[in-house]
């Protein structure tokens, strides 16, 4: 299938929070997100280099989890098209919602497993003032330096009962190309890894083995390289951040990783991607067999068995 670049990128994910006011400490002191604005039990977060109003919008809930995932499309033009190619899928579709504090108009629709999706055009692009200008004016804000200091959101990871499933409605609704994928022993997908742009991936779907609805694996945002990761230990370590896996590097996209949970027990991963972008045009899917996730990660760390099992919320 030829490549569609009608949507341009994530541009947010909405994170649920039962424990707003320790989630927003932990998101903004330690984590090292900037608040750009509040509006109604929602706070809207950055990092530093993202050149959007937010890409973490922190909302106060009865529960934990992923409220919606947000891309940009790369023009006015490409909207109408998603949205008409959305609408004659068949696929649940909620029509216009006026937007959120940092864009403008945006189409909501489901997936088949209950998460919620945005495609919007017109965004609000942020304007450092004050402490928070940059020296150099073709960055979004200054590097404050404020906790692990992550320089843009990367990708969001989701929870399916049926990967495949997952896999058409991505390709359907957003044009998207897998990158990398696990295929089970009896045939059936565990994880599929997607890119709308020359990223190596912007969102991941695994199977949720625990059998829920609508649910969130992780979220993440990069950093420029892994001593940076290293550092984010020691810092996580230090204000009591429960770490669940890492330092270490997946074999899948090569990610060195570090995954922690959050206070409301999000799982939120701190990760540096490399170098590697998707310029082949003719990217061949990398497909990882059941054995060969069996052995671990790269270096042979054993993939933990509540990577497997747990999300939000909670089942």
């Amino acid at each position: 299938m030829e490549p569609c670049f009608d949507v341009a990128h994530l541009g947010h994910v909405e994170v649920l929070t039962d424990r707003f006011e320790d989630s927003l400490d932990f998101f903004t002191h330690v984590y090292g997100l900037t608040e750009s604005g509040r509006e109604g039990d929602s706070v809207y977060l950055r990092a530093f280099d993202d050149y959007e109003f937010h890409t973490l919008k922190l909302t106060r809930h009865q529960a934990t989890g992923v409220g919606h995932v947000g891309y940009r499309v790369s023009s006015p033009e490409a909207l109408e098209r998603r949205v008409a190619a959305i609408q004659a899928s068949g696929y649940k579709t909620c029509g216009w919602v006026e937007g959120d504090l940092g864009h403008g108009p945006a189409f909501r629709f489901e997936d088949p497993f209950g998460h919620a999706f945005e495609l919007y055009w017109e965004t609000r692009k942020y304007v450092a003032f004050g402490d928070e200008r940059p020296a150099l004016k073709n960055l979004a804000q200054r590097y404050h330096g404020r906790g692990c200091c992550p320089r843009r959101i990367d990708h969001v990871n989701l929870l399916a009962t049926d990967v495949s499933e997952f896999r058409d409605f991505m390709i359907t609704c957003f044009g998207s190309r897998v990158t990398e994928q696990i295929r089970y022993g009896d045939g059936r997908l565990g994880g599929c890894w997607f890119t709308v742009n020359n990223k190596t991936y912007d969102l991941a779907c695994t199977e949720d083995h625990a059998g829920g609805h609508g649910r969130f694996h992780h979220l993440t945002y990069v950093v420029d390289q892994r001593e940076d990761v290293l550092r984010a230990a020691d810092i996580f370590l230090e204000n009591g951040v429960y770490i669940e896996t890492g330092p270490h590097k997946h074999a899948i996209q090569g990610t060195f990783f570090l995954y922690v949970w959050e206070p409301a027990g999000n799982r939120v991963e701190l990760a540096n991607t490399g170098a590697r972008l998707i310029l082949q045009p003719d990217w061949e899917t990398v497909t990882w067999s059941e054995s060969e996730r069996k052995k671990g990660q790269a270096w042979g760390l054993k993939t933990i068995e509540s990577f497997h099992t747990y999300g939000t919320p909670p089942v």
